[in-house]
């Protein structure tokens, strides 16, 4: 159901029982792994993060790795940073 570079892609997946009896299969949140970053970047008004993420990581699906690497909640949230910390490539 999600890509291999998906942050859900190892997290695995659990059923719950609603009140109305059906069942739903929903995904566990996977915990951030802290990892120290291998430099910074300063962020021009109006990049977008996909192309952040190509030009560091070398996929453009990757800046979720931006968000957590940031304490980010979402892309929206990572928006309001000037100095990006970019985390090793990869994992």
């Amino acid at each position: 159901m999600f890509s291999a570079t998906s942050r859900y892609a190892a997290a695995g997946s659990y059923q719950v029982t609603l009140a109305d009896g059906s069942v739903v299969t929903a995904t566990y949140i996977p915990v951030p792994v802290a990892r120290a970053p291998i430099g910074w970047h300063r962020r021009a008004d109006g990049e977008r993060l996909d192309l952040i993420a190509y030009q560091y990581l070398g996929d453009a699906t990757r800046g979720w790795q931006l968000c957590e690497a940031n304490d980010a909640i979402s892309p929206d949230a990572l928006a309001v940073h000037e100095l990006i910390a970019i985390p090793p490539a990869g994992g």
